[in-house]
């Protein structure tokens, strides 16, 4: 047997979605049959102590303090980009003219303008060969892997409507410290584009409909937070007399959608019956929310769908399992659960016996699998930076919407 030829990685950031990535490209070859061997070649960072240490502790063969010179190696075939949003158009640009394939973390950038950017530069390098996705990792959960192939082998029927939360507490304490996601220079929105863009891309992604309209609030409850704390983004506390800095993004998002539409019979005649052009039959209709104040809700990322023939209901915090309702075969019975742990399941035969559930971890791992092997097939990865672009232009529908006072009707 031929051995895999080597796919050299370079990942910019070592951070919480560095450790992360690190795990998934030392993990994806010892559980999956790839036809390319990644290897941990260099990681980048502007501190030289802290990426020696990430180096050091996540396997990474070598470190770089400009991630500038990581493009330029030779010895680079891929770049993998953990940083925050507002570096993402310059060093994916960057990578993708030079050759490099690109892994670059959700939301794709923190404008439309620079996502389109990212786009057109994605497209020209896929004319030659070079690919890129963007990190949207849930969809590699295994339980919504199984959604989406019930959705399309029709199980729902006509979709009606899609629920969508995502629920986190981690900055309720008015004192937990500044970080970078919540300034709008670094991270572009807040609970909006941190988790808030994970839900977009599932619905989406599930239904195989793109949003097409939104009404939309938008919330700050903590106006200052001190600084000089935990740059991470996830936990730590700063003292009530600290200096304080301000809050610019949202602390939680709330926004109702319309999903376009699919053609009728007639519509794909294309007549209504009576001779006239048919229209699309209305899609369904969504309400998300997204915030990081929810009390004892830790990584509740919660999506439920309903149609005509059925229901599915999915809450991370419960990964492992999928809720159905099949209106046919138990009409009388509510929702049944399904544990997602079987070989014939997505992604889950490669590892334990079932019953024995998958973690957080197991989505990005998935994600280098699926990315990998689009790479060695010559074959573009999904999602692509034109998904992600999508999901870039409902996020700044959602903040245009809640900037339009006249979006609100008053009782």
């Amino acid at each position: 047997m031929t051995e895999p030829k080597p796919l050299r990685v370079g990942m910019v950031g070592y951070a919480f979605m560095g450790a992360a990535h690190s795990h998934a490209w030392r993990t994806a070859p010892r559980f999956f049959d790839l036809t390319l061997a990644p290897e941990l070649t260099a990681v980048a960072g502007r501190n030289e102590q802290g990426v020696r240490a990430a180096a050091a502790k996540f396997g990474w063969g070598s470190v770089e303090t400009d991630w500038r010179r990581l493009i330029e190696r030779d010895d680079i075939d891929l770049v993998d980009i953990c940083t925050p949003g507002n570096t993402h158009a310059e060093i994916a640009i960057a990578a993708l003219e030079a050759g490099k394939h690109v892994l670059c973390e959700k939301p794709l950038a923190n404008s439309v303008e620079e996502a389109e950017l990212m786009t057109a530069a994605a497209e020209a390098a896929a004319a030659r060969g070079v690919f890129s996705m963007c990190g949207f990792s849930y969809r590699r959960t295994p339980a919504l892997a199984l959604a989406k192939r019930m959705v399309e082998d029709g199980r729902l029927g006509e979709l009606r409507h899609v629920r969508a939360q995502y629920l986190q507490d981690w900055l309720s304490d008015a004192n937990a410290p500044m970080t970078w996601r919540l300034d709008k220079s670094k991270s572009g929105s807040g609970s909006l584009g941190d988790i808030g863009a994970h839900s977009i891309d599932a619905a989406q992604w599930i239904t195989g409909r793109n949003i097409t309209g939104v009404s939309a609030l938008l919330e700050t409850f903590v106006k200052e937070r001190p600084v000089g704390g935990d740059l991470v983004g996830l936990g730590g506390r700063g003292g009530a007399d600290s200096p304080r800095g301000p809050v610019t993004v949202d602390d939680a998002a709330l926004f109702t959608a319309r999903f376009e539409g699919t053609p009728d019979a007639g519509a794909a005649a294309g007549t209504d019956g009576n001779g006239a052009a048919a229209q699309p039959a209305p899609g369904p209709i969504g309400i998300f929310e997204a915030t990081r104040f929810a009390l004892g809700r830790k990584n509740a990322m919660r999506l439920e769908l309903n149609g005509t023939k059925g229901s599915l209901a999915f809450d991370f915090e419960d990964m492992n399992s999928l809720q159905v309702y099949d209106s046919a075969q138990e009409p009388d019975a509510g929702f049944r659960k399904i544990m997602v742990t079987e070989p014939s399941h997505p992604y889950t035969g490669n590892w334990w016996p079932t019953g024995h559930g998958l973690g957080y971890e197991h989505g990005f791992t998935h994600q280098v699998v699926d990315l990998v092997t689009a790479i060695g097939a010559g074959e573009r990865p999904s999602p692509s930076f034109a998904d992600a672009l999508q999901v870039q232009k409902v996020l700044a529908a959602v903040e245009a919407s809640a900037d339009n006072a006249s979006h609100w009707q008053k009782v």
